[in-house]
């Protein structure tokens, strides 16, 4: 094999990475990076050269004839699907990198997925539309949740991912109307919303073999968490523990290999490396899109695991003849790990030219620049993602650590990176021994289906005055619509107790569960700004025992007195062949009026900005506790044992704790000269704060909330040792009973008054944006146990 001077074209991570790795090889004699970075400018064998502009194909052809280069590797993609690769075809010059008719792959999703449905290779259904009246139109004929794309480059951020139609709509005309992404956005594919786990694998193809690195999975959102906006890659780890053996040999043989082959037969074969991104379904793998050159970060991570020549692959994949069959690709069985720092703002505006320190790194930690550049000797910012630790171990854990060991050798102004790369992987490792809500026997996700398909029952019982919608915290009639003039609106929530009846049942304490009923009912009356005036109880049993059900109702006249309202009636059942032995249920109505002007959420007057405050709870309330008795059960307790979490409780006593009644101190507030600061509210119950907080709002907005904020009672950080963080926020309130969102000029009011009424509060996040998801939990990695 002759020497080979190398033109690398690109100024990122990945063009670092791919001199660094290139620099190795004995066969390289030297590369020219055009324009380079600061990083590549310290690779041994390379020169930055910046004399020619990285987009003049014909002047970059005529450089690498003047300087006898006999190896081509564009980076980016735009040069790529510009069809770099004839002009250096014109010349003779290998390249590697597919022609233009094989960058149609990456240059436009419309041909992709043809292209996957014309070879019956799995990816999500979809349909294309270069008309943007026709694709609202479609919008409104499909159920499915949907991804849009536009169709072109734009920079990996072209994608919004919906859940609404409302937001599908929107998302349609940022793309096709707004031009949010230029004109990437003249066709769009919208395609069906698929769910799973996501991985990207890179293969180097020569038309006929590949040969695939190990798999990769990139952290994209910038938020940790995987909140917030999209970006180009935030960091980045491999192997993924998904990829099991049997998996790899599936995705081969029905979608790799079939996609390589297609393109032979199309007339367009990929030579170069094929980057497949894909997502692990409940019905196997769906390619998700594919790119027609390296990934970033991908680049920055796989490459370190390659143990062969990556000089020779690239050769073997650029001849006239197919020779990667003949060539080893072998890759190291260890774990890598990249963490990628960002400048402040991004990806957002962000600023250049910040001054730049990076000292030495331990063995096996690599630093990858990416937005950076030499001014004499100085360092400095000259991108978004500004630079990169990437570095491998025997284990994920092993490597993760000593990459963010890397970070702490980069120093600039306002610096960001993620603090959770693989946390995915580690919470599937860490969640083996941790318990769901699914797993105890409730599903929140069943439950949010019913709501849905009863909508359609629920709109047809409509009348004059009544809102008839459901999935909010409850109902109301206008009585003076509905044929009772000058009458007030009325507003009636109902809700039981829930499986810590069975706890009150093996303590023989009912009293606390009575106040739990009436707590519930009362709590979810006043977050539509309606004050509880009445409330009726039903109590089913076995057979009635009198001083159970008197100390109960006991319970209930107590929460009743505190929220304010007259407990005007219930009905008591005995049903021998429903319930057995002791057990008894329990349920409840409130019924309140809403105050003129005071109807709540007051959903068209929030704003991004507005602040959202939280009300501390006395524990975990009535909601979730059959994933409590699981886990009281696992770690081999009994509700008369000392509490771990509570000095001188057991443990049912603990869990007992009635639930707080907000009532009385959020009326006094909307009643006051600042009450009408406050815009929304959301009881915490079933669903968590992951489930309750989007209930208040518009389509629009989400709710930014920073778990950090407030000091969580010692029964959830117990809780924490046994459930994953992700479902303690869609089953517990976590500490937070109530949330309100409050204009920001009038937060300051709300909480001096809520505090002087004796609530704790916390001022926990802000409204944003949406941009993916309703309700964003930052720093949720501080539950892991």
């Amino acid at each position: 094999m002759a020497s080979l001077r190398v033109l690398l074209i690109g100024n990122g991570g990945r063009e670092h990475a791919l001199a660094w790795k290139l620099s190795q090889s004995p066969h390289v004699e030297s590369i020219i990076a055009v324009p380079g970075n600061g990083g590549t400018a310290g690779v041994p064998k390379v020169t930055n050269n910046d004399s020619v502009a990285a987009d003049d194909y014909s002047a970059l052809a005529q450089l690498a004839l003047k300087e006898g280069v006999n190896l081509v590797v564009p980076g980016p993609e735009a040069p790529i699907v510009d069809g770099i690769e004839s002009y250096f075809r014109d010349v003779r010059i290998p390249c590697f990198g597919p022609s233009k008719d094989a960058a149609r792959m990456e240059g436009s999703k419309t041909f992709s997925k043809d292209f996957m449905k014309k070879h019956n290779i799995p990816t999500a259904t979809y349909e294309n539309f270069s008309s943007y009246e026709e694709a609202s139109k479609y919008l409104d004929t499909i159920s499915h949740n949907v991804v849009l794309k536009a169709t072109g480059l734009a920079a990996g951020k072209g994608v919004i991912l919906t859940q609404t139609k409302e937001e599908a709509q929107k998302g349609l005309k940022d793309i096709m109307v707004d031009r949010h992404f230029g004109s990437a956005g003249d066709e769009v594919v919208i395609e069906e919303f698929l769910t799973g786990d996501e991985l990207s694998i890179l293969s180097f193809c020569d038309g006929t073999t590949i040969r695939s690195l190990p798999p990769a999975q990139d952290h994209k959102r910038i938020g940790e968490g995987d909140t917030g906006l999209n970006t180009g890659g935030m960091g980045c780890y491999a192997p993924t523990k998904i990829a099991t053996p049997a998996l790899i040999a599936q995705i081969e043989r029905d979608i790799l290999q079939p996609t390589v082959d297609g393109m032979r037969k199309d007339g367009f074969p990929m030579r170069g490396c094929l980057f497949t991104g894909l997502m692990i379904t409940a019905d196997g793998p769906k390619v998700l899109e594919y790119n027609v050159r390296f990934g970033d970060p991908e680049t920055q991570t796989v490459l370190p695991l390659l143990e062969s020549d990556l000089a020779e692959i690239m050769v073997a994949c650029t001849g006239p003849l197919p020779l990667l069959q003949h060539v080893p690709v072998k890759v190291s069985s260890k774990f890598s790990a990249t963490v990628v720092v960002a400048a402040p703002g991004y990806p957002n505006s962000y600023p250049k030219d910040i001054p730049m320190q990076v000292s030495s790194t331990a063995e096996g930690t690599t630093i990858f620049h990416a937005g950076t550049k030499l001014s004499g000797e100085s360092l400095l910012s000259a991108g978004g993602r500004v630079i990169a630790a990437t570095s491998t171990g025997g284990s994920l854990r092993v490597a993760v650590d000593k990459a963010y060991e890397g970070v702490k050798s980069i120093q600039f102004s306002g610096m960001y990176y993620r603090r959770d790369i693989a946390h995915r992987a580690f919470r599937k490792e860490d969640s083996l021994d941790k318990l769901t809500y699914a797993q105890s026997g409730v599903s929140i996700d069943a439950g949010n289906s019913l709501v849905n398909q009863i909508k359609a029952a629920v709109a047809t019982t409509r009348r004059a005055g009544a809102d008839a919608e459901i999935g909010g915290f409850g109902g109301e009639v206008d009585l003076s619509q509905a044929g009772y003039p000058g009458a007030p609106i009325v507003v009636g929530a109902i809700d039981g107790v829930g499986t810590k009846l069975i706890i009150a049942q093996a303590l023989d304490k009912h009293d606390t569960v009575g106040i739990d009923l009436v707590a519930m009912n009362v709590n979810d009356l006043v977050v539509q700004g309606a004050e509880p005036i009445m409330f009726l109880d039903y109590y089913g049993c076995s057979k009635l025992d009198v001083a159970t059900a008197a100390s109960f109702i006991e319970g209930v006249a107590a929460g009743c007195i505190e929220s304010g309202c007259a407990l005007v009636g219930g009905e008591t059942a005995e049903m021998p062949d429903l319930y057995t032995g002791d057990d008894y249920d329990a349920a409840g109505a409130a019924i309140g009026v809403m105050r003129a002007g005071q109807r709540l959420p007051r959903k068209d007057a929030m704003v991004a900005g507005d602040a959202l405050i939280g009300l501390a709870s006395s524990g975990v309330h009535s909601n979730g506790f059959s994933l409590v008795r699981r886990v009281v059960q696992k770690r081999g307790l009994t509700y008369t044992d000392a509490a771990p979490w509570a000095a001188g409780k057991s443990v049912g006593e603990s869990l007992l704790t009635p639930t707080r009644i907000y009532v009385k101190p959020l009326l006094k507030v909307l009643a006051s000269a600042g009450g009408a600061a406050v815009k929304g509210m959301a009881h915490i119950t079933g669903g968590g704060l992951t489930e309750n907080v989007p209930r208040m709002l518009p389509g629009h907005l989400a709710a930014d909330i920073d778990v950090a904020t407030w000091e969580a009672p010692a029964v959830f950080k117990w809780l924490r040792e046994s459930v994953v963080p992700t479902e303690m926020a869609r089953t517990f309130n976590n500490g937070i009973g109530m949330i309100l969102a409050v204009s920001q000029e009038g937060v300051d009011g709300v909480v001096a008054g809520l505090e002087a009424a004796g609530e704790t509060v916390y001022r926990i996040g802000s409204l944003v944006e949406k941009d993916g998801e309703d309700c964003v939990l930052r720093n949720l990695s501080s539950w892991e146990a």
